[in-house]
C-alpha cells in the first residue's frame, strides 16, 4: 500500500529553527517499508525542507537521509497541491513545531485528509502534526474530530519549555475546541491514541508505536 508523509515547511520558531523533526519521520518510515508499503513525501512549500532532530551518530538517520527512497526523496519533495490523494491508502502529518504554521487550515492538506478517510484509508499524526485535523470537516460536513479520541503535544508541555506564547495557537486546545477527547502522558513518555483509524500521537517517543499501529490498520 502507498502512504504519503507529510512534511512543514517553516523554518522559523520566535527566532531559533524549526522543521520537520527527523526522528519522528525515520522511524515511522522504518516500520511501514519493513511491513511492505510504500513512503512518498509532500512538504508545504516542496522541495528541500527545513529538519530538526537530526541525531548523527543515529545509524538509522543516517542510512534514511543517504537512501533514494528516504532523505534524497525528501530533498525534492512534492508539495500536497501536486499529489492525487487518491493514490494513498494512508497520510502521515510529521510533527516539528513549524507545523503549526503552516498545517493548521492548510485547503490541499484537507483534502489529502478527507479524500484518504472518506475510502477508508488511515490517517495518522505525531507530536504537532495533528495541527493539520484541526478543522477539518468530512464530506458529510461533520468535524472529523468531533467525539474522537486524540492526542499530541501538550499544553502543559510547551508551556515548561516557554513556546506558549510563541506558537499561533494551544494544539491541544484547539483539537479539544473540535470536540476531540484529548488525553496524554507525562513529559517525553510515549502515548499513542488510536479511534478507528485515525492514529494520533504525542510526542517524538511515540513515533514507533504509532507506525505500528499505523501498519496493523493498514494490514485489515
Amino acid at each position: 500500500m502507498n502512504v504519503l508523509f507529510v512534511l512543514t515547511g517553516h523554518a522559523d520558531l520566535g527566532g531559533r529553527p524549526t522543521g520537520f523533526h527527523l526522528g519522528e519521520t525515520v522511524e515511522p518510515w522504518r516500520v511501514l517499508r519493513a511491513a511492505g508499503h510504500t513512503v512518498d513525501f509532500v512538504s508545504v512549500d516542496g522541495g528541500q525542507p527545513p529538519m530538526i532532530g537530526h541525531d548523527r551518530h543515529d545509524p538509522h538517520q543516517t542510512a534514511f537521509l543517504a537512501d533514494p527512497e528516504g532523505g534524497e526523496l525528501i530533498a525534492h519533495s512534492r508539495r500536497p497541491e501536486d499529489v492525487d490523494p487518491g493514490a494513498y491508502d494512508g497520510v502521515y502529518f510529521v510533527g516539528g513545531h513549524g507545523a503549526m504554521w503552516d498545517f493548521h487550515g492548510h485547503p490541499a492538506l484537507h483534502a489529502i485528509v478527507r479524500s484518504v478517510y472518506g475510502r477508508g484509508g488511515v490517517v495518522a499524526a505525531l507530536c504537532h502534526g495533528p495541527a493539520a485535523l484541526v478543522g477539518v470537516r468530512l464530506d458529510d460536513d461533520r468535524l472529523l474530530l468531533d467525539g474522537r479520541a486524540v492526542t499530541s503535544f501538550s499544553h502543559a508541555d510547551e508551556t515548561s519549555r516557554g513556546l506558549d506564547t510563541v506558537v499561533p495557537f494551544s494544539l491541544q486546545h484547539a483539537l479539544e475546541k473540535d470536540g476531540a477527547h484529548y488525553s496524554c502522558a507525562p513529559d517525553r513518555h510515549a502515548h499513542v491514541v488510536v479511534d478507528g483509524r485515525l492514529v494520533t500521537g504525542q510526542n517524538p517517543q511515540s513515533a514507533a508505536g504509532l507506525a505500528r499501529k499505523m501498519a496493523e490498520l493498514l494490514a485489515q
